[in-house]
């Protein structure tokens, strides 16, 4: 059976010990005795019509024996009778799909119901579908600790020098729990060794004795203090609710051992507590009827874990239709378990980057090696000197000594599947300010598109997509530049380490009307007297035409020269024709392409602005006036 005692107890949260039952099908079901469920509901089926849930309970109970073809059958018989089943349901009907026909089949039905889901749930799916499907042969290797049991050890945490975990194994000290077959839960604390092995352990004493459930640790250094939960009792009596159920509560102990309730409800069970001293968020896992599904990842605010706001739900980014449990948070990433149908079966460990605004990306599935299509669960790391990191987490997969173990690695690498992830801000070049609803797309080497999205109203945003050694970031919106840069091998990790802010030019912002022409703006610049040199000063605004052209490659030039009246009007005539051939010479140079300019003209003194024509006598200021060079946009209208 998979996740044995508390595991179990948290994923179905419907045993009660005052439950009334409705008939000998459900008492085995709610026993846990699937196999012999399934045997008596065929039987009731023969003579009566099965309710609703019962039928939902016989399609759990084979699912719960690896009878996924029947349980999926029953799944979606239902499904089509009432599309509002359950998220929990639905995601075990999803896992069905996927265990018998593949992913294949899960993503073309989900397609047809796109509009039914969040999109971070068609997200989230499609991102670990693709990043699984290449994922390689993972290095790390994990090893079962000497000190599990042939009991369920689990929900390892760290400290000290020592290991906290939740075990059944005192079964000399705890009364024996029903619906696990073992005894409530205690937490066990060992010594760990150099190696990272743990090899005797002891029953935790610096927490009060209770003989009913006391699980998932978590120790906090900085307030000296254990979180951890334990049953609803008063004495040796457990307490339950209007309705017969028995939940479980969080507590904490300081180091004096003093004891407080932290989150107790009746009606609702805590799970996996863990807190962050630098905000003072205190997480836990819990079955809040308003969540996504079954368990959900909530946090409250606390004053040195003292409550101080309700239930924060970690939103859809993380929560799913199925069953999220144990934070840890660990170098600004949150690593988490859930059943949810697109993992490799069973619990899966993910791992998702937090930003400074508490949101969270796409959490990745870690992959084989530590995930397996058994459950994987409860996963902690620290940093453990030249081994890199030290972690551990548990696991009912096949060669343990129970049924679930603590396993133990080391990894000198960071966990989870690779893949690239940058974050910034889509702005203006000329005003830094960020645009909005920029598109920004990533596309592999062969120009396929990788991942589209669209910048916010304040031009951030964030994707993450499954590793590739070369990628082509593009940025674009309308009446504006495109950003289009490649990037491998080490500026592919560079540009992950800090905000990847992409710089576009607004097509305003290079453009001007001049006598009555849309031409690309540029300071005011001069030739030598009778000369067509291109003088420093003349270049630095001719580079700024080169960039314009760069940055929006579908302009269409016409380069114009104007002289003033003095001189000869043939001379004048040959003069400017020659600047504007010296001009494009230069762009041509520059890597402004044959393409974008279409003419050069020269038109000497045809066309003076002023009075300073032949004959007439004016200021050299006035006949400058007339000295001029234009770039004239041609298709300005047909473009933009």
């Amino acid at each position: 059976m998979k996740l044995r005692a508390l595991l179990v107890f948290l994923l179905l949260a419907t045993i009660t010990t005052a439950q009334n039952k409705k008939s000998k099908g459900d008492d085995l079901f709610f026993s846990y005795s699937y196999k012999a469920a399934i045997k008596e509901y065929q039987v009731e089926m023969r003579k009566n019509k099965l309710s609703q849930q019962q039928y939902l309970n016989l399609a759990d109970a084979y699912f719960k024996t690896g009878d996924y073809k029947k349980s999926g059958d029953i799944y979606m018989d239902i499904f089509k009778k009432d599309t509002t089943m359950s998220n929990a349901y639905f995601n075990r009907m999803l896992q069905s799909m996927s265990k018998v026909e593949g992913n294949v089949r899960v993503g073309a039905f989900l397609e047809t119901r796109k509009k039914s889901f969040p999109k971070e749930v068609l997200e989230n799916y499609e991102f670990n579908s693709e990043l699984l499907k290449g994922q390689s042969v993972s290095d790390i290797e994990v090893i079962n600790l000497r000190t599990n049991s042939p009991q369920a050890d689990f929900s390892p945490s760290f400290y000290e020098d020592r290991l906290l975990f939740t075990s059944a194994r005192n079964e000399n000290i705890k009364e024996k729990y029903a619906p696990s077959g073992e005894s409530y839960m205690d937490i066990m604390i060992g010594r760990i060794e150099q190696d990272g092995n743990v090899l005797v352990s002891n029953s935790f004493d610096k927490i009060p004795e209770s003989v009913f459930h006391e699980a998932t640790p978590y120790y906090s250094k900085e307030l000296k203090s254990t979180f951890y939960i334990l049953s609803n009792a008063n004495g040796d009596e457990l307490s339950f609710d209007e309705n017969g159920k028995n939940a479980l509560s969080m507590g904490m102990v300081d180091q004096n051992g003093t004891f407080k309730f932290l989150l107790r409800d009746l009606s609702t069970s805590f799970y996996y507590p863990f807190f962050e001293y630098a905000t003072g968020k205190l997480f836990f896992a819990a079955n809040f009827p308003e969540g996504y599904g079954g368990t959900d990842l909530y946090y409250v605010y606390t004053n040195d874990g003292q409550i101080m706001s309700s239930p924060i739900n970690l939103g859809p980014r993380i929560n799913t239709a199925g069953n999220e449990i144990a934070p840890y948070i660990y170098d600004n990433s949150l690593y988490f378990s859930s059943d949810i149908f697109y993992g490799l079966g069973g619990m899966d460990v993910y791992k998702s980057n937090m930003n400074a605004d508490a949101n969270f990306s796409i959490p990745v599935n870690l992959g084989s090696g530590i995930n397996t299509s058994s459950d994987d669960f409860g996963l902690i790391i620290r940093e453990d000197g030249s081994n890199g990191l030290l972690g551990y987490f548990a696991s009912n997969r096949a060669g343990g000594k129970g049924n679930d173990d603590i396993y133990v690695f080391n990894s000198k690498q960071p966990l989870g599947l690779k893949t690239f992830a940058i974050k910034g801000k889509v702005v203006n070049l000329s005003t830094n300010q960020g645009i909005e609803k920029a598109k920004i797309r990533l596309l592999d080497k062969e120009g396929v598109v990788i991942k589209e999205l669209y910048a916010n109203e304040e031009g951030d945003y964030s994707v993450e997509v499954p590793f590739q050694n070369v990628i082509t970031v593009e940025a674009s919106k309308d009446r504006h530049s495109t950003y289009l840069e490649t990037y491998q091998d080490e500026k592919l990790e560079s540009l992950q380490k800090n905000d990847f802010n992409i710089g576009v030019m607004a097509i305003e912002d290079v453009v001007e009307e001049k006598e009555n022409q849309t031409v690309l703006k540029l300071r005011k610049f001069y030739f030598g007297k009778g000369r067509s040199t291109i003088t420093p000063e003349i270049a630095m605004e001719l580079d700024k035409v080169v960039d314009a052209v760069t940055k929006f490659p579908k302009l269409q030039l016409r380069i114009e020269t104007h002289t003033d009246s003095r001189g000869s009007n043939s001379y004048n005539l040959k003069l400017s024709q020659e600047r504007s051939e010296a001009i494009k010479k230069y762009l041509l140079q520059n890597g402004v392409k044959g393409d974008n300019i279409l003419f050069t003209v020269g038109f000497g003194e045809e066309k003076i602005t002023n009075n300073c024509t032949n004959g007439v006598f004016c200021l050299d200021m006035l006949h400058q006036q007339n000295e001029r060079t234009l770039l004239v946009i041609l298709n300005y209208k047909t473009i933009f």
